[in-house]
């Protein structure tokens, strides 16, 4: 009987991986199209890639998870080897410095004489005093210009609103209930629909709707919800849903654009009420 085949140790699988990249942008023998890319042009790919992990998470596939997860750090290693052909900084250094940064952000797991925070919400303000003093020993100011520095601009926007919400709340710019915040949607409804009315330019109209869904979003994380997360269930409910109405319709040899509205949304009904049993 065969020996199992032994499984390379982290440290193996890593360097491997390095060195398929570095073959990768070679000029000799390399791939031309990984060859021309910058930090620039991979950059939607690694957000794509981000995506795809959310994605293979919630669909509860390991096999997936794994793929996608290597897909994301290959993302890295793109990101470390175009860095090190340009004298910048290498995969070791990067690989480094989160280390240091995750012990220096966590001294009461990795400093036995540090204050022990005893909740998530002290663990907050303590991860923020730890920041502030990097930002100190940098030379920047121990307090950035705006409270809400640091947010990237890049996130999805309905995430980036959350966060943008919830960093003015730390710091006492906040509803006191999500009544509060479904009262302030209300009102951005109402000036929404006063726009609409009178037939302003679209950028009014957008401004408005703009408003609204901030407005969501920051009642999203007054209940603890994920906006995001509550938007990309409710696109699949719809596509799920959708789909189900497309399949009724070829039962009757029909296709959405041969019904109308009202037998479409009557399928809707039905759907909903298939989904209840």
């Amino acid at each position: 009987m065969n020996a199992p085949e032994r499984k390379p140790t982290p440290a193996e699988a890593l360097e491997k991986l390095l060195g398929v990249m570095a073959k990768l942008r070679s000029p000799d023998g390399g791939c031309p199209w990984d060859r021309e890319q910058t930090f620039a042009t991979i950059a939607p790919f690694t957000i794509e890639e981000a995506y795809e992990v959310a994605d293979a998470i919630a669909g509860g596939d390991v096999a997936a998870i794994r793929e996608e997860v290597g897909d994301l750090l290959f993302q890295v290693v793109f990101y470390a080897q175009i860095a090190r052909e340009a004298g910048q900084f290498d995969f070791a250094e990067v690989a480094q410095g989160i280390a240091e940064k995750m012990e220096r952000r966590h001294p009461h797991v990795f400093d036995l004489d540090a204050d022990k925070p005893d909740s998530a919400s002290a663990q907050v303000s303590a991860w923020e005093a730890v920041k502030d003093a990097e930002r100190q020993s940098k030379g920047e100011p121990k307090q950035p210009a705006s409270v809400l520095d640091g947010v990237a601009r890049a996130l999805p926007a309905l995430t980036r609103a959350e966060k943008l919400t919830k960093r003015a709340a730390r710091h006492r710019f906040d509803w006191a209930t999500a009544d509060q915040v479904l009262g302030k949607i209300e009102e951005e409804i109402a000036e929404l629909r006063a726009e609409m009315k009178a037939g302003s330019l679209k950028d009014r109209v957008s401004d408005e709707l703009g408003d609204l869904l901030l407005a969501v979003a920051n009642l999203g994380r007054k209940l603890e919800v994920d906006p995001e997360a509550a938007l990309r269930a409710a696109n699949d409910k719809f596509t799920r849903r959708f789909q189900r109405v497309e399949a009724l319709l070829r039962e009757r040899g029909k296709v959405p654009s041969e019904s109308t509205l009202e037998e479409m949304d009557a399928l809707w009904d039905q759907v909903k009420l298939e989904e209840r049993r």
